[in-house]
C-alpha cells in the first residue's frame, strides 16, 4: 500500500496542549481515530483563537476544511496530554495548508503520536464558493515565530 508521506514546514505558528479525555479511547484501549480528528480540530480552534478568529470570521474569512491527512506513529492512551505544534504550509490565493504535529511525554520519554495535515479553504457559506485569503488572515500565517 503506498503511504502518504507527511513532512513538516519549517514554520511553526503556535503550540498547544490537549489531554486526552475518557470519550476519546475506543475499543483498543487507545485513542481512536475519530477522537484524533476531533483532537487536531480543537488544535486548529485554539490557535485560531490566540488570534481572536473562529472557523466562521478568521480575519474576515470563512474556513472550510477541504482535506485531512494523519499519519499515525504511536499510540496515545487516557491521561496523555498531547503537545501539538502547528504550521504553515503552502498558501495559496484562496487556501492554505496547517500542519500538525503531535506528542506526548510518557515513561519520561517524547513519544510522536501523529504527524496530520489540514487543507483549510477559504469559502462564503452564503455563495457556497471560495473566496480570496484576506490580509488579516494571510499576516497571522506569515508571521515570524
Amino acid at each position: 500500500m503506498a503511504r502518504i508521506k507527511l513532512v513538516l514546514p519549517q514554520k511553526k505558528l503556535t503550540t498547544v496542549s490537549i489531554p486526552v479525555r475518557i470519550t476519546d479511547i475506543n475499543y483498543g484501549n487507545h485513542v481512536g481515530n475519530d477522537a484524533l480528528v476531533s483532537i487536531i480540530h480543537e488544535a486548529r480552534m485554539l490557535f485560531l483563537q490566540q488570534h481572536g478568529f473562529t472557523e466562521l470570521n478568521a480575519g474576515g474569512n470563512e474556513l472550510i476544511m477541504s482535506e485531512l491527512i494523519i499519519n499515525y506513529k504511536n499510540e496515545s492512551f487516557y491521561k496523555d496530554v498531547l503537545e501539538i505544534q502547528i504550521f504553515c504550509g503552502e498558501i495559496t490565493k484562496v487556501s492554505f495548508e496547517i500542519y500538525y504535529q503531535i506528542t506526548t511525554q510518557r515513561d519520561g520519554k517524547e513519544w510522536l503520536i501523529a504527524i496530520a495535515k489540514t487543507g483549510m479553504v477559504c469559502y462564503s457559506y452564503t455563495s457556497k464558493k471560495p473566496e480570496e485569503l484576506g490580509a488579516e488572515l494571510h499576516r497571522i500565517l506569515v508571521s515570524k515565530d
